[in-house]
C-alpha cells in the first residue's frame, strides 16, 4: 500500500509495521492489515478517524470546563447491539473519515490543544493501538504533551494495555458484562468478563484506586471503570460491582451511568427496546453504595437521550 500519509513520520511507520499480524485485541485474527487484509474489524493499517472534536461528555474529571480532545475511530473489536455511536462502530458499509494523512490528523489535534484543552482521549482505540501510539510519539516530537485518557469498551488484553504503561494517563475502561452468554449475545464477544476483567486488573495494576488531578480537578493519571446499567440486565450490573469490589477495590473510581437509550437496531429486542427505568438504576445505585464505592459518579436518571450522538454532523454531540 502507499503510505506517502506519513511522509516525516519514520517513528510511525515502524510501529505501523506491527500491523502485518495483528494480534492487539482479543479476536487474535492474525490479519496482514499492512497489505489490506481485515479482520474482525474490517480495519486496514490507516488512520480511521471519524471525528476529532472538543468533546465535554465525559466524566468533569475527563472533561470539566474546557473539555477534552476526543478522537474518534471506526469501526470496532466488539458489536454491541445497543452502541450510541453504531453510525461508526459497525464494522459493515461506509463510514466517514476525517483524513487518511498523518500529518492533518497531528494538525487537528494541534489545533485544539491550542484552544487551551489539555488532554487528548481515544476512544474505542483497541483496534488501533499502533495508530494510538504512532499519535502520542508524533505529539511527543513535537513537543506536545497533554494528558491521554485510553477510553475502551474494555476488550483488551493484557499484553496490549502493559504496552501502554508510561504513555497513557488516564484508563477509563467500561466493564460491561459478568455474564458470558449476555457478552456473546448482545456484543459479539466471546470471553469478555475474563478478558475485561483482566484487562481492567493490569490497569489497576499501573494506576492503583488514586485518581490524580491537578489544581483545575482535571485528572491527570489513574482508572475510572465506567458501567452502563441495561434495561432488564440488572443482575448482570449487580456482578460487575461485587467483582470488582472482591477482586480489584472498593477504593476506585466508579462511573455508573443511566443513560442507556435505545437506537435503531434494537427496537424489536424484548429488554433493550426501552430505556431503564428508574427503579432498575435505584437498585444498582444502593448496591454501589451498600458494598462500599465511596469514589466516583452515578447519572441523572433522566440522562437517557443526552448522549446520543450524530457523527453525520461535523461536531457529532452539538444539537444544533
Amino acid at each position: 500500500m502507499n503510505r506517502q500519509y506519513l511522509d516525516g513520520f519514520e517513528s510511525a511507520k515502524v510501529i505501523l509495521k506491527t500491523l502485518e499480524k495483528c494480534n492487539y485485541c482479543p479476536r487474535n485474527c492474525n490479519a496482514d492489515r499492512l497489505n489490506g487484509q481485515r479482520g474482525y474489524c474490517k480495519s486496514e493499517d490507516g488512520f480511521d478517524i471519524s471525528s476529532i472534536i472538543i468533546h465535554h461528555g465525559e466524566e468533569p474529571v475527563i472533561s470539566g470546563k474546557n473539555g477534552i480532545c476526543n478522537i474518534f475511530f471506526n469501526r470496532c473489536n466488539i458489536q454491541c447491539v445497543y452502541c450510541q455511536n453504531h453510525q461508526i462502530s459497525r464494522n459493515n458499509g461506509n463510514l466517514s473519515v476525517v483524513s487518511a494523512d498523518f500529518q492533518n490528523v497531528i494538525s487537528q489535534i494541534v489545533k485544539i490543544l491550542d484552544c487551551g484543552i489539555d488532554a487528548v482521549g481515544f476512544v474505542s482505540p483497541s483496534h488501533f493501538i499502533p495508530q494510538v501510539i504512532s499519535i502520542i510519539k508524533a505529539l511527543e516530537e513535537i513537543g506536545r504533551n497533554p494528558i491521554y485518557v485510553y477510553n475502551t469498551n474494555g476488550y483488551d488484553k493484557v499484553s496490549t494495555i502493559r504496552m501502554l504503561e508510561g504513555l497513557i494517563d488516564v484508563y477509563l475502561p467500561d466493564l460491561k458484562y459478568m455474564d458470558d452468554s449476555l457478552a456473546l449475545e448482545l456484543s459479539d464477544a466471546p470471553n469478555y468478563p475474563e478478558y475485561a476483567f483482566s484487562a481492567v486488573c493490569e490497569m489497576y495494576r499501573q494506576k492503583g484506586s488514586t485518581l490524580l488531578t491537578n489544581r483545575n480537578n482535571y485528572a491527570e493519571s489513574g482508572l475510572i471503570i465506567r458501567h452502563l446499567v441495561l434495561p432488564g440486565y440488572v443482575d448482570n450490573s449487580l456482578r460487575v460491582l461485587r467483582k470488582i469490589a472482591e477482586e480489584i477495590s472498593i477504593n476506585v473510581h466508579i462511573s455508573l451511568m443511566s443513560q442507556y437509550y435505545p437506537n435503531i437496531h434494537v427496537r424489536s429486542h424484548p429488554n433493550l427496546q426501552r430505556e431503564i427505568t428508574l427503579k432498575e438504576y435505584q437498585i444498582v445505585v444502593a448496591e454501589m453504595e451498600r458494598i462500599g464505592f465511596s469514589k466516583g459518579w452515578i447519572q441523572e436518571p433522566s440522562s437517557a437521550g443526552n448522549y446520543n450522538p450524530d457523527f453525520l454532523k461535523a461536531n457529532p454531540f452539538r444539537n444544533d
